[in-house]
């Protein structure tokens, strides 16, 4: 429902950025189904999966080297206040999602009404980092998490098959199980600054309206 909903907000010429995960992958059908009805749009995808799907679905893709500005980002999110303040990366395609995000004058988060929360922090934080000194980013990460009050303990992403987990550029993830992130802001600014550390799943400002599904239909907030 909340994928159907964000479609209709995609108009003939809009240079779309394409989100990852099980809502995005629905929003990602629907457009499809315009597309081959007529609608005449171009898309980023935010990981390899999603640019695997958009071709299979007919979408014409690009680049944001072509296209470095985008009118509208849809994806989902782990979870979202009523700051829309956002945590991503449960799919492990936080990096690419928030580039893309920030090249969009507008995103909208869908998702199911669940992930709504009063504090950021039930859903683990993912943290990007390189592998390169991944023992040394760990205890800086776990040295901001300590002076902001957070627990530091994490634990390093492993894949289906039990082996490290690798994004699409390459990287590693840590999981932090923080329960309650009172500053987010804060937080998000001291961890980008850690050497090792790519970037965070703390999507903040970047998100300007949300479509949220639940028992008793959809509802929306902010500017759709």
């Amino acid at each position: 429902m909340a994928a159907a909903r964000a479609v209709e907000a995609v108009t003939d010429g809009m240079r779309l950025g394409l989100g990852t995960g099980s809502t995005a992958k629905h929003f990602v059908a629907l457009l499809g189904d315009r597309v081959r009805g007529g609608l005449d749009v171009v898309g980023v995808p935010t990981s390899e999966a999603t640019h695997a799907q958009a071709l299979a679905e007919g979408i014409a893709l690009t680049t944001l080297d072509e296209t470095p500005e985008l009118d509208l980002t849809v994806d989902g999110a782990d979870e979202l206040d009523a700051s829309l303040r956002l945590i991503k990366g449960g799919g492990g395609a936080l990096l690419r999602e928030k580039i893309v995000a920030a090249a969009s004058a507008r995103m909208i988060v869908i998702a199911d009404a669940g992930k709504k929360v009063d504090t950021l922090g039930r859903f683990p934080l993912p943290i990007e980092v390189n592998p390169f000194g991944l023992e040394a980013t760990r205890r800086a990460v776990a040295h901001v998490l300590e002076t902001h009050g957070l627990p530091t303990a994490m634990r390093l992403r492993t894949a289906a098959n039990g082996t490290v987990f690798v994004t699409d550029g390459g990287h590693h993830i840590l999981d932090a199980e923080l329960g309650a992130i009172e500053a987010p802001e804060a937080l998000a600014e001291a961890l980008v600054a850690v050497p090792g550390v790519v970037e965070h799943g703390l999507f903040i400002g970047l998100a300007t309206g949300a479509i949220l599904a639940g028992d008793d239909g959809v509802v929306e907030y902010g500017a759709i």
